[in-house]
């Protein structure tokens, strides 16, 4: 379950619960441990490849568990200049970790001013709160 501890203040958001740090125009991207808490076990991940362009909220990746697959939008448009390889044999990674070395891709961002379009931690606080408590 998620708490309002595991929703780091120094990100952002998306409402399909990715999350994107900021630094400079490049900007790291992952799923949230409540993503991941939904999820349940990771056992396998497709990750784009370098090179690829992504768009704001279009599919880029699936995210396979023991209970269901997910798609994976990204939550900024720009070009996919890293994926981490750590995911390819230890997908479990973003269960353990997924603000961390769970982190999915590296994007060199291509409109900033997207950001501007995610939520802040204290909105995606209140999005999971709602969400967790429409499924009690």
């Amino acid at each position: 379950m998620t708490t309002d501890s595991q929703i780091p203040d120094d990100l952002l958001y998306s409402t399909e619960h990715e999350w994107l740090r900021v630094e400079g125009g490049r900007a790291t991207v992952g799923i949230t441990d409540h993503a991941q808490d939904q999820l349940g076990d990771i056992v396998y991940i497709d990750l784009p490849k370098a090179g690829l362009a992504v768009s704001f909220m279009a599919k880029f990746a699936e995210i396979e568990s023991v209970k269901v697959a997910s798609e994976v939008f990204a939550p900024a448009s720009g070009e996919v200049v890293e994926v981490n390889p750590a995911l390819e044999d230890s997908p479990e990674l973003v269960n353990k970790d997924p603000y961390g070395e769970g982190w999915l891709v590296v994007l060199r961002l291509t409109d900033a001013a997207e950001a501007d379009k995610l939520l802040s931690p204290a909105a995606y606080r209140e999005l999971v709160n709602k969400e967790l408590g429409e499924h009690q």
